[in-house]
């Protein structure tokens, strides 16, 4: 499996992350990577030694999600929850995000809004994801953490989902 470039971050905006990352994949793979909770748990963990004992998703509009991560060394948890606002299956994914803290990391202020864009061209799938934070601070706050660090190591791992369900 050849290994595709690191994402690319920029900020477009005075709140905004955007990332965008391409996959060796048809989009209907990747896109069922982003909404099926069987693979979520696969693929999108960040560093070693976290897993995602909760994943629930109602991927429809007004459908809720629950996102949970566990450090497996200490047991300290952190999670994201909210609500889908658009679904275009296999184009577009919209929905809220609500940090919890719970034992790692502090208040993000409110929800922030999650938009990812799915395009493909020659079997090659661009994934481009603006988060909206709502405010310079929580983007800040957010981007401190090392967050598009461990979106990297994720799709990584995602890299090797998709080669493994593509036969590639």
């Amino acid at each position: 499996m050849k290994t595709m470039p690191k994402a690319e971050v920029s900020l477009p905006g005075e709140s905004e992350v955007k990332v965008t990352r391409q996959f060796r994949a048809p989009r209907e793979l990747v896109y069922q990577a982003y909404t099926r909770p069987e693979l979520v748990k696969r693929w999108m963990l960040g560093p070693p030694g976290w897993d995602m004992p909760v994943c629930e998703m109602d991927v429809r509009v007004g459908g809720e999600y629950r996102w949970r991560w566990r450090n497996q060394a200490d047991g300290s948890e952190f999670g994201f929850h909210g609500s889908f606002t658009e679904v275009d299956a296999p184009a577009r994914l919209a929905h809220t995000q609500h940090y919890d803290a719970g034992d790692v990391g502090g208040d993000m202020g409110e929800a922030a809004l999650v938009a990812l864009a799915l395009s493909e061209a020659e079997g090659i799938t661009t994934v481009t994801t603006v988060i909206d934070f709502r405010t310079r601070e929580a983007r800040d706050g957010a981007l401190s953490t090392g967050m598009t660090d461990g979106m990297e190591m994720g799709y990584r791992r995602l890299d090797e989902l998709l080669a493994e369900r593509s036969g590639t």
